[in-house]
């Protein structure tokens, strides 16, 4: 705690802030120390009191939490961009899902999958046998959001019903439900990498974090441009869980220091284009019976996601295009074109080589970062492509569609069964 005063008084001297700010920060600080402290504790009670019966459980590897999967050391040896290059072939669909599927989510042993939609339920799925585990209810408008905590032991959905709901990671059981009395649509899910906290993006200008295990709300995220309301619609923590980057609805990007300050440390204009009309009556005008906006702006950031080093942000946005920027500055580096419809989904391999994209136009495709080239394009679904998303070992990428599928593709060399 002592640490955490210390950083924060640096802070303030550096960046001469007033005294209330100083205090804010020690508050948060507080909170964190206080959420860590919770965590260890409980992972320590799980790692003594496992039932023996169960599975053996996995040491951790340094700074991973007990019964987390120890990706680097699983994927390692492994260049994910030769892996992908030499196949990629559809090995099972998984088909239960009346609506539309918003999101898809692989749970952190790689053994079970969790999608939500537009039906307003949220499904668990066997990887191995196809087979439909449960289906959760509880929200009551599309699902739009899906995310596990590395341990497994909490699944968190974001609806457009207003609320995160928290269930548990294996059972499927309900646990707490996390709403404020001004919160909007939820559209957007991020967890710090140690799983503590949670950010969610929606259609409101603020950014709000909650505590996991607590369900305690940690804080609330306001631009520094009072006028500014603009909706924070797509959320990413940072790898290394120092910065918090938030896309907004007319495709501009900020970047916060989430601990200990919780300040606001790049505004870039990302997608958006200067010269171009970007107040509220650009987007459509809201419509009660349809509870939604006649038109989305055509900026509109649909999908962020970091490289596993932290070192690079990349972003989709409605206009068609993947941009790469140089982190922490926000350095644009690279645009990649191809897809001819809104970018949904952006999903990293675990070294950090290939970027896969999902789009409206139906397609996934898949990109050499360090080239920029795109070597491979997917046309299975028959419908928008809303999801896309990496296995822990990086050797699986699930896709969630709006023709009511979720397919399970590998790559490499195909094995003899």
């Amino acid at each position: 705690m002592v640490a955490t005063n210390r950083r924060s008084e640096e802070l303030r001297d550096r960046l001469d802030l007033p005294a209330e700010h100083l205090l804010r920060s020690r508050r948060l600080g507080e909170n964190y120390t206080g959420l860590i402290e919770r965590q260890s504790r409980t992972c320590q009670r799980n790692f003594y009191h496992h039932d023996d019966t169960e599975h053996t459980m996995t040491p951790s590897l340094p700074g991973s939490l007990p019964g987390s999967v120890p990706d680097a050391a699983q994927t390692s040896s492994t260049d994910f961009l030769d892996y992908w290059k030499l196949d990629c072939r559809e090995v099972r669909t998984f088909r239960g899902h009346s609506h539309g599927i918003w999101a898809v989510a692989f749970s952190p042993d790689g053994l079970t999958l969790a999608s939500g939609g537009a039906e307003r339920l949220v499904r668990m799925w066997d990887i191995e046998t196809g087979r439909l585990l449960r289906s959760l209810r509880g929200h009551t408008n599309d699902v739009r959001a899906v995310v596990f905590t590395p341990d497994g032991l909490t699944l968190a959905t974001g609806s457009e019903d207003r609320t995160i709901r928290l269930w548990n990671g294996k059972t499927g059981e309900p646990t707490k439900i996390l709403f404020t009395r001004y919160d909007h649509n939820v559209c957007s899910l991020s967890l710090s990498p140690d799983g503590l906290m949670l950010a969610r993006g929606s259609h409101n200008k603020d950014i709000k974090i909650w505590e996991v295990t607590t369900g305690t709300e940690l804080m609330t995220l306001l631009g520094k441009d009072e006028y500014d309301h603009h909706w924070s619609v797509c959320v990413a923590f940072s790898p290394d869980g120092i910065h918090l980057a938030h896309g907004t609805d007319i495709g501009k990007i900020k970047i916060w220091e989430v601990l200990p300050s919780g300040e606001e440390k790049v505004l870039h204009d990302g997608h958006w284009r200067r010269g171009v009309e970007d107040s509220t009556e650009t987007r459509g005008y809201y419509i009660e019976d349809d509870g939604g906006f006649q038109k989305p702006m055509d900026y509109w950031i649909g999908a962020m996601t970091f490289t596993p080093d932290a070192k690079m942000l990349i972003t989709g946005s409605r206009d068609r295009t993947i941009k790469l920027f140089e982190m922490p500055q926000v350095i644009e580096k690279k645009i990649l074109t191809g897809h001819t419809g809104w970018i949904r989904s952006l999903a990293v391999s675990p070294d950090g080589k290939v970027l896969v994209s999902a789009s409206d136009d139906q397609t996934i495709k898949f990109w050499d970062l360090a080239t920029g080239r795109n070597f491979r394009t997917l046309k299975d679904h028959t419908g928008a492509v809303r999801c896309v998303t990496f296995s822990p070992d990086g050797k699986r990428l699930a896709s969630a569609s709006w023709d009511r599928t979720i397919k399970l593709w590998e790559g490499g060399v195909k094995t003899e069964e």
